[in-house]
């Protein structure tokens, strides 16, 4: 379908609109909602949003970049929005989708990985159309358009084999990344169990973790008693430590002595003064 932009915005009925079928990015009624509300209901639709005729309506269109205008729109009571109308085709317009938010200050992991995998179904699409056949030359393509490795963009596009509420603990950055995609290898019931084992353990894997939970899985099975003791484990970022500032103790060692050497210095007279009181109640 050749692309075709009209040279004003139109004004359409927010009925007439619909959100992009499995669009990636969500919308929040959060503060940034309802402070775009207020400038809408005091400016007006300042940018008008981007949509494509629907296939097979009679006005009826599909919005391509604006999610969150329309919402705030409705929510501020108006009764159509201005915008641009797009001739494209499905494809196109989920590339365009994609593209138009990716720049965005905030972007959830979430979003990024869903974002990835409709481009890349769109672009996986329009290759075969075109003769251009093949996963490597659709994700070559997309890496150079998103400024990402291919295989960085193969990892986010495996955060959306997460079931929503692990996928949600990497949103909520309570899983770093890097382990969150070894999880994604787990089958749905173990995720489900290892949500169940985070919620009791009141603690979630590292990527160490992680690995040895992808590799039980794929080699026995993993169950609820693998996940649980694996998640009861002491994570070196857990235990407790003690920091002194360096300039407060330096004064007492000698100049020549290395961090270690004050280190286990500083044991010895701990020691050293935990045998004299032990002697001291012994009497």
């Amino acid at each position: 379908m050749a692309n075709k932009k009209l040279k004003a915005p139109v004004n359409i009925p927010v009925e007439k609109i619909h959100p992009f079928e499995g669009h990636p990015y969500k919308v929040l009624d959060n503060d940034e909602m309802n402070t775009l509300i207020e400038s809408i209901q005091q400016k007006g639709v300042i940018s008008p949003i981007v949509v494509r005729p629907l296939e097979n309506t009679e006005d009826e269109y599909e919005i391509i970049s604006g999610h969150r205008r329309l919402r705030a729109s409705v929510k501020a009571g108006l009764e159509t929005v201005p915008a641009l109308i797009y001739a494209v085709s499905r494809d196109e317009a989920a590339i365009m989708l994609v593209d138009s938010n990716l720049h965005r200050e905030h972007i959830l992991p979430s979003e990024k990985a869903f974002a990835y995998k409709l481009k890349l179904e769109a672009l996986n699409h329009q290759g075969k159309t075109f003769g251009q056949v093949g996963q490597k030359y659709s994700r070559d393509l997309m890496a150079e358009s998103v400024d990402e490795s291919s295989r960085q963009i193969h990892r986010y596009i495996r955060l959306t084999y997460l079931i929503p509420e692990l996928l949600n603990l990497v949103d909520e950055e309570r899983i770093a990344f890097t382990p969150a995609v070894e999880l994604s290898y787990l089958n749905e019931v173990e995720q489900a169990d290892l949500v169940e084992e985070i919620r009791v353990c009141d603690a979630t894997p590292n990527l160490s973790q992680a690995q040895r939970l992808r590799a039980i899985s794929r080699e026995e099975g993993l169950t609820p008693e693998h996940i649980g003791e694996i998640l009861a484990e002491e994570k070196a970022n857990q235990r407790e430590k003690i920091k002194i500032p360096a300039e407060r103790i330096r004064k007492y060692f000698p100049k020549s002595y290395t961090t270690e050497q004050i280190e286990e210095a500083i044991i010895k007279i701990c020691e050293s003064r935990y045998r004299a009181r032990q002697g001291r109640d012994a009497r």
